[in-house]
Order: structure tokens, then C-alpha cells, then sequence
């Protein structure tokens, strides 16, 4: 069986896929590439038995008939957090709570950031649509890097191209070079719902289908949580 996948969620999925083999499915072979060349490979009419991406994006996908609508479920929760460049080249520990106590410190922190990373994925697209909700566009935007599609933000941290950075926190959590000072608070938190759908140009939809039940199954529960994901 044969999936495609965005970036951020490729290690839990890869671990799923594992613990579905253990429970007597099939096993996945599965490829994870950046969001956006993930759907446009799907929409080339590529052929996947399993495509997972923000939710979002699945419903633009099947309201072009290439995956399944009935078919899409939700897999996990990924909330945005913030790392800075750790003194040492470590993993750095990961903060539990939140990074500030509010949108106003989020800004305060922004406008004082030398470089700010951002990922290609929703929770940047999210990001720039809030910075620009709050005016901060043109004060900021010659300081926003965005990470390279398939580079995390991590490495933008460790390699000191930015000073602070936000992206999913299952995508900074025990990345060497980085302190990860928490979640965004309440009043700016960003999540993305990942989700799974069958993919129209699949050979056996049935089974493919059961994949993704396991998927959402309490059984599954436990390894989205070693992953820092919630579920949706």
C-alpha cells in the first residue's frame, strides 16, 4: 500500500504504519514531501492508495474528486510552538507550558527577533496571516525567513540563519540546537488538523479505509502523544 504525506507528520506516521503492520494490516510504504508537492503530485494523477495533509487540503483535493470525501478523517492535532538557538548543541528540554503569557509578548518578541523562521506549511501561512491582522507586515517583513520546502525550521535555529523560530512542535522537539520555550498562548495559538483520506486512483479502497480506522484507534492514541501530538 502506497501513501504520500506532508513533512510534518512524517514520524508519527511512520510509526503508526509500524504498529498497523504489528495489528495484521498491510504495510505502507510511505513518502512524505513538502505540503504543497504533495498535493500537486496527487492532483497530477500520481497514483496513492493514502494521502495525509492539513485537512484543508484534503477537502481541496477531494472537491477535485482526487481522494475520497467520505474518506477523510482526522488523524492528529499539531500546535505551533517557539524555539530560539540553544546554547549548546544539544537537544534542548521542551517547555511544557506556553512561550508568553500573551499575543502582546508574541509581539513584543517578534519586533525584537533579529531573524524569524516560519515553515511552508499551514501553520506559516497562519503565522503571516496573523502578523499581517496585527499591522506588523511591513515592520517585520524583511526579518521573516521562510524555511527551504523539506528543511524544518529546526534547522534554521541550529544553523543560526534565524534567532527565533515557529513551527509545529512535533517538528522542534529534540532537535539539537534548540530550546523550545513553549506553545503560543491562548489568544494566538495556531493549530493545524492533519488528516488522512483514501486516494481515488487506489486499488483497494476497503482496505486502505481500515488503515486509516487503525489510525484514528484508541491503539494509536500513545504514539501521537510520544510525537507531541494531540488528537484532533
Amino acid at each position: 500500500m502506497r501513501a504520500i504525506s506532508s513533512m510534518a507528520i512524517r514520524h508519527v506516521l511512520a510509526d503508526l504504519a509500524e504498529a498497523a503492520v504489528a495489528a495484521g494490516l498491510p504495510l505502507l510504504q510511505l513518502e512524505s514531501v513538502g505540503g504543497v508537492d504533495a498535493a500537486q503530485r496527487v492532483i497530477a494523477g500520481e497514483s496513492f492508495d493514502l494521502v495525509f495533509l492539513a485537512e484543508d487540503a484534503l477537502q481541496r483535493l477531494a472537491a477535485e474528486r482526487h481522494v475520497d470525501q467520505a474518506s477523510i478523517a482526522p488523524i492528529v492535532l499539531s500546535d505551533v510552538a517557539v524555539g530560539v538557538a540553544a546554547r549548546n548543541a544539544d537537544a534542548a528540554a521542551c517547555s511544557t507550558g506556553t512561550a508568553f503569557a500573551n499575543a502582546d509578548e508574541l509581539r513584543s518578541a517578534l519586533r525584537a527577533a533579529f531573524r524569524i523562521g516560519y515553515s511552508t506549511g499551514p501553520s506559516g501561512t497562519e503565522l503571516l496571516r496573523m502578523i499581517d491582522h496585527w499591522g506588523m507586515t511591513d515592520e517585520v517583513s524583511d526579518r521573516l525567513v521562510q524555511a527551504r520546502p523539506g528543511v524544518p525550521v529546526a534547522r534554521l535555529l541550529a544553523d543560526g540563519e534565524v534567532d527565533l523560530g515557529l513551527q509545529q512542535l512535533s517538528e522542534l522537539v529534540g532537535q539539537p540546537g534548540v530550546c523550545i520555550l513553549g506553545l503560543l498562548p491562548a489568544d494566538c495559538a495556531i493549530s493545524t488538523v492533519f488528516a488522512g483520506a483514501v486516494a481515488t486512483t487506489s486499488n483497494n479502497a476497503a482496505r486502505a479505509a481500515e488503515m486509516l480506522a487503525f489510525f484514528r484507534s484508541d491503539l494509536a492514541a500513545s504514539i501521537k502523544s510520544l510525537h507531541s501530538f494531540r488528537a484532533p
